[in-house]
This record gives structure tokens, sequence and C-alpha cells, in this order.
């Protein structure tokens, strides 16, 4: 019998001993910054990774429009033929998934659901994603004719814009 106790209190001991740890680190006055630059490290990691490029090697827009807005991303040294190539596969694939509803790859770089994507999900039908090439990569236009569609693909825009820190405007073109 005593075993059994003492098994458990090794068992259930250092789950408490975490939790306090985790209180503590609440009260800590940069816990907020160390929080952010955690987050902001998955995203890059994880972008790196489902995007076949590396992101300080290249320049990521996010753009809004009237009627929806782009993905933008370009390579930062013109001569770099194999990180254009990538970014054009990357793009070409990414507007082919968007167009099927798939928004596995931004779920995977953030960790989560982006703001926009469950009601661009919903609405596929009345979205359209358009891959272009570009001279030093390419873009993947979003264009929609409904408003409440837009509304999603602007909620989205802006919810990359903050976390690529790409300093791209927030506010939506007016029709």
């Amino acid at each position: 019998m005593n075993r059994l106790i003492l098994s458990l209190l090794l068992l259930v001991l250092p789950a408490l001993g975490q939790d306090t740890k985790q209180d503590d680190m609440k009260d800590c006055p940069m816990h907020a910054q160390h929080a952010a630059q955690s987050h902001q490290a998955v995203v890059e990691s994880h972008g790196d990774q489902a995007m076949g490029f590396l992101r300080d090697k290249t320049t990521h827009h996010f753009r809004m429009a009237a009627d929806g807005g782009a993905i933008e991303v370009t390579v930062n040294d013109s001569g770099d033929k194999a990180n254009t190539t990538a970014i054009r596969f990357h793009l070409s694939h990414i507007a082919m998934m968007f167009g099927n509803g798939d928004f596995s790859t931004p779920l995977f770089i953030h960790d989560g659901v982006p703001p926009g994507v469950t009601a661009m999900k919903l609405m596929k039908s009345a979205i359209h994603y358009t891959y272009e090439e570009m001279p030093t990569g390419g873009r993947v236009r979003i264009k929609s004719d409904d408003p409440v569609a837009v509304a999603a693909i602007h909620d989205f825009l802006r919810f990359q814009i903050n976390e690529h820190q790409t300093g791209d405007s927030l506010e939506g073109a007016t029709r």
C-alpha cells in the first residue's frame, strides 16, 4: 500500500510543480515579449518548412484591394533562380489549394486558424484565386464580388500582415 501511495506521489508532484512554474512566468515583466518572440520563431520556422524557401531570402507582401487582395513573394536577389522557382511553385500550389478550400498551409505556419479562413472556406465558390508570375517571384490574386467574402479576405490578409510584420497597409481600398 505504501508503495502505491509513494508511486502516486511521484507521478503527481512533478505536475504540481509545473503549474507553479507556469504561474511564476506570468508574473515576469518580459513574459509577453518572450511569448511573442517564441510565436514569431514558430511562424518563421514553420513558414520555411511549408513554403520550400527561406524567409530571409525573400520578401512577402499582403496587398489589400477593393475586391479582395493579393499575396506576393519575391526574391531579395534577382539572380536567385532557385528561390524564384520555389516561390512560383509554392504560390501556384497555394492558389490551387485555397481554391479547393484547403488552408492547411497557413494553419501549420501560424499554429492555428487565421481570421477569415472559416468564412473563406465556406464561401469558396464566391472567391477566385489566380496565380500570376512576377519577374522575381509570384502573386496569388484573391478576388470576390461578394462583400462578405471580401471582408473575410481582408481579415485574412490583415492577419498575415501582422504575423509576418510586412508593414503593408491594413486598410482595404474602397470600390
